[in-house]
C-alpha cells in the first residue's frame, strides 16, 4: 500500500512524497471437523486422530472423539488450508468422516 505524505518545503511550497506502508494479511484459517462414527471403535478413532495429527495428545484426541460422539461433530484442529486438507483426507483414508470449513 502506498500512502502519500505532504510536507512543506522551506520556501512554503507543498512537497508530496510517497510513503510505503507494508500491510500483512493473515491467511484464512480452516477448521478440521470429525463427524460421529457409529462403525469404528472409540479406541480406533482416538488412535487414528493421534496418527494423523501428531500434535494431539491422547487426552485431546479423546476429547475430540467424545465431542463428535456426543454432538455429532468434533473440532480436530484449526490451521491453514493445505494442512487442513491433508488432515481431513488422512482421516478419511482411515475410514473416518471428516470435513473442513473456513473459520469465521
Amino acid at each position: 500500500m502506498i500512502l502519500y505524505q505532504a510536507m512543506l518545503s522551506e520556501s512554503g511550497t507543498a512537497i508530496v512524497e510517497p510513503k510505503l506502508k507494508r500491510v500483512r494479511k493473515t491467511s484464512p484459517r480452516y477448521r478440521v471437523l470429525l463427524h460421529n462414527d457409529p462403525v469404528n471403535t472409540m479406541d480406533y478413532v482416538v488412535d487414528a486422530l493421534r496418527q494423523v495429527v501428531p500434535q494431539l495428545s491422547e487426552q485431546d484426541a479423546l476429547k475430540v472423539m467424545l465431542e463428535a460422539h456426543n454432538n455429532g461433530v468434533g473440532l480436530v484442529i484449526v490451521c491453514d488450508l493445505e494442512p487442513a486438507e491433508f488432515y481431513s483426507e488422512s482421516l478419511k483414508a482411515k475410514g473416518l468422516t471428516s470435513t473442513i470449513e473456513k473459520e469465521s
